[in-house]
């Protein structure tokens, strides 16, 4: 796939993926449905941009942490980066504990998004 294409489709399942986290863990303000959508498309781009930007560099000043814990303190820090979107996002409510949760199922769909472009990019050779 090219890689505009594998942007959109990373965008929209990230959206996906923060509006199944804010309905199962957090909370959106009342809005109308077009509202919503918009809201939550906002919110993928927020992550993508918080995930570009911040979590290196946190990475990078948590790495002992992230050493002594054998990776596993990644899943605070991608929580933290949920959280930090639901932050700046507008209408959206969720509290950190849940934001770690939420950080673990977007990995996961992060990780089969990759997978699917990886099969797509192996059947074009």
């Amino acid at each position: 796939m090219g890689k505009y294409i594998t942007f959109l489709i990373r965008w929209v399942l990230t959206s996906l993926g923060l509006w199944i986290a804010v309905r199962l863990f957090g909370h959106e303000a009342d809005v109308t449905l077009g509202q919503s959508i918009a809201t939550f498309l906002l919110a993928g781009l927020i992550f993508a941009v918080v995930n570009s930007i911040l979590k290196p560099i946190i990475t990078i000043l948590s790495l002992p942490f992230v050493l002594v814990t054998l990776g596993l303190f990644m899943l605070i820090i991608n929580g933290l980066m949920v959280w930090l979107t639901i932050l700046i996002a507008p209408n959206l409510e969720m509290s950190f504990g849940w934001a770690i949760v939420s950080g673990i199922v977007l990995s996961l769909v992060n990780y089969l998004m990759s997978e699917i472009n990886d099969l797509g990019n192996k059947e074009k050779k």
